[in-house]
Formats: structure tokens, C-alpha cells, sequence
């Protein structure tokens, strides 16, 4: 496992991370948890990801629980959670300065901590200034209950904004976003952010490596009881693989598994490997269900000599999709 600074930030992550989306209090409960997070704290994973709109809070239950009964060293992992999402009510949502607050008390309490490495905004909030948001965040670093603050799905305009307002008023500016990242989704990470990585340096903690499973090849030949797409709740995931995009999209995933077979490769770990290789992401989060996809995911890691520059091109023919580049005057 090798790490990498979380934007301009001292603070290392591993280039595998590990998150609980869909899958704690959902999928997953206590001791299947333990078992998910020992291999995944064993195989050198330092941050672990969680909000407080898994689950309604559930997730970060479990996980408390989990880092809880397993003893670990509170200077020896980075937990993090997210605010937006807590409630119908009107003060449960958002990003006022009062829900900001009252989510991130509500984060500690759950996962059992004295203070969080990481804390995001879950989503942009039209309604609440930005500014707002900004000093309610540089309060809770200031009181020591945060240590970074970032976005999350945030556009560049919003992320620029954000810094202004720190600067203007001396407040803590965000240090990280987490945007979807894939071969399917790019234009973020490799368009609209390219001119702010190193002007406010930037990090990203990227999400859905594998697209929901699309990157596995297991929607190739339809959708598994056992997958994602089929719990209940999560019927617009399904969607997403039957639609005519979502079956364009299988048709492409199946040219890339010819790629990998190619390469020596499986298609999880080609797809897993070409996130890594882009250097503005700090850290890829695995999600998973079973010990035994952690394990497989985590096998990635031996095998990145072979995503050569001839792998990238085949890629690229497949996929057609990279941002273009910012015109020059």
C-alpha cells in the first residue's frame, strides 16, 4: 500500500480507502463489519469513510462500533463523515450553520470519536450562503471537533467560491472533494476541477471506481440477485443498467474485459489501477459486501506494471470520453 498527500495537506491516505455506502446497516452488520475493516486496516488502509445519510446514521453506527470493539489506535486511522441529508425536518438538512453543527455532534456520537479527520458537505446547498457554511466548518476546526473540511460534488465555480470567502475573512478553507470518478465519469476530476488542483492544492477522495459494479462484468449478462442494482430502495441503481445508456455502457464494458484478459488483467483491477493512475486522486474508496471482494479489489495493488501506456491507448479508443483540453489564448 502506498499513500499520498490529501491535496496540499501533511495528511497521508492510502491510495485504497475503504467506505460503507449501501453496504453497513444495510448489507452488512457488526461482525461481517469487524471482519471487512480488519483486512481492510491489515492490507494497510488508513481511511475509512462513512456520512450521516447512510443508513440515516446506521453506517456510522456500525462502523463506531466496529473501530470500537476492535481497539484500534485512534492516531493510527482517518474517519470521516458528511453533511447534508439527516432528516425531513428543515433544520435536519442542508448546509446552515446549525445543521452543519448539529451533524457533525451527531457524527461523533456514532462513531464513537473525540473529533473527525474529515468532514464534507455532501452536496452543494443553494438556499444557504456559502459563507455560511464556511465559517460553521472553520468553527469546528477551530474547536478541534474537525480537522479538514471538503465537498462533495461540488462544482469548480463552488469549490473557487468557497476559497474566496475563506480568504476574505480568514476562515479554513475546504482541502479535498469527493466526486465520482470512473471510466464512465470524468468530467470532474479531469475537466472542471483541472484549473484549481494547483491553485488551492486540491485533493480528492474519488467514489464508485467500478461504477456501481458496472467495472466488475457483472451486469454483463443482466443484473445478479445479489447485487446492488436488486436491493430494495435502490431501484434507480437498476435502472441505470437498463436504460439505453446503462446497456451502452455494458456493451463498452464488455470491450474492456477483452482488454484486461489481454493485459493479464481482470476488469476490477484494470479499472481500480486507471483511477490510481491519475495523480490527482488521493485515495480510491473500495466499497464492499463480502470479505472476499475486499480481498480481490486489494490484489490490484500487485499488479499496476501491467497498465502500460499500450493498455491506456486500448483504453482510451473503447472509452472516447476524455474531457477536452482547455483552450488556450
Amino acid at each position: 500500500m502506498d499513500y499520498r498527500r490529501l491535496g496540499k495537506s501533511g495528511l497521508r491516505v492510502s491510495e485504497f480507502s475503504f467506505g460503507s455506502w449501501v453496504t453497513f446497516a444495510k448489507q452488512v452488520d457488526i461482525q461481517p463489519a469487524k471482519e471487512l475493516m480488519t483486512a481492510a486496516y491489515d492490507s494497510g488502509i488508513n481511511f475509512f469513510d462513512n456520512a450521516e445519510g447512510y443508513e440515516a446514521g446506521r453506517s456510522e453506527e456500525v462502523m463506531g462500533q466496529a473501530i470500537h470493539e476492535l481497539g484500534w489506535s485512534r492516531d493510527s486511522y482517518i474517519v470521516s463523515s458528511k453533511v447534508f441529508w439527516g432528516g425531513a425536518k428543515p433544520t435536519q438538512k442542508g448546509l446552515s450553520a446549525k445543521h452543519v453543527t448539529d451533524a457533525a455532534h451527531a457524527a461523533l456520537k456514532r462513531l464513537r470519536v473525540d473529533y473527525l479527520d474529515l468532514y464534507f458537505c455532501h452536496r452543494p446547498d443553494v438556499d444557504t450562503p456559502i459563507e455560511e457554511t464556511v465559517r460553521a466548518m472553520h468553527n469546528l476546526v477551530t474547536q478541534g471537533k474537525v480537522l479538514y473540511w471538503g465537498t462533495s460534488e461540488w462544482n469548480a465555480q463552488q469549490i473557487t467560491e468557497a476559497h474566496l470567502v475563506a480568504k476574505a475573512n480568514n476562515l479554513t478553507p475546504p482541502t479535498m472533494e469527493q466526486p465520482q470518478y470512473n471510466l464512465f465519469e470524468r468530467d470532474k476530476v479531469e475537466g472542471d476541477y483541472r484549473p484549481i488542483y494547483d491553485t488551492f492544492g486540491l485533493g480528492t477522495t474519488i467514489w464508485s471506481p467500478l461504477s456501481s459494479g458496472l467495472l466488475t462484468g457483472k451486469y454483463n449478462e443482466g443484473i445478479p440477485q445479489d447485487a446492488r442494482a436488486a436491493l430494495p430502495g435502490y431501484e434507480w441503481l437498476k435502472e441505470q443498467f437498463t436504460s439505453d445508456k446503462g446497456l451502452a455502457r455494458i456493451e463498452k464494458a464488455r470491450a474492456l474485459g477483452r482488454i484486461a484478459d489481454d493485459a493479464g488483467l481482470t476488469l476490477t483491477h484494470m479499472a481500480l489501477l486507471w483511477c490510481l493512475n491519475n495523480p490527482r486522486v488521493s485515495t480510491v474508496i473500495l466499497g464492499a459486501s463480502r470479505l472476499s471482494q475486499l480481498q480481490d479489489n486489494l490484489k490490484a495493488l500487485d499488479h499496476k506494471a501491467k497498465l502500460t501506456p499500450d493498455v491506456l491507448d486500448a483504453i482510451e479508443k473503447v472509452m472516447q470520453n476524455r474531457p477536452a483540453e482547455p483552450q488556450r489564448f
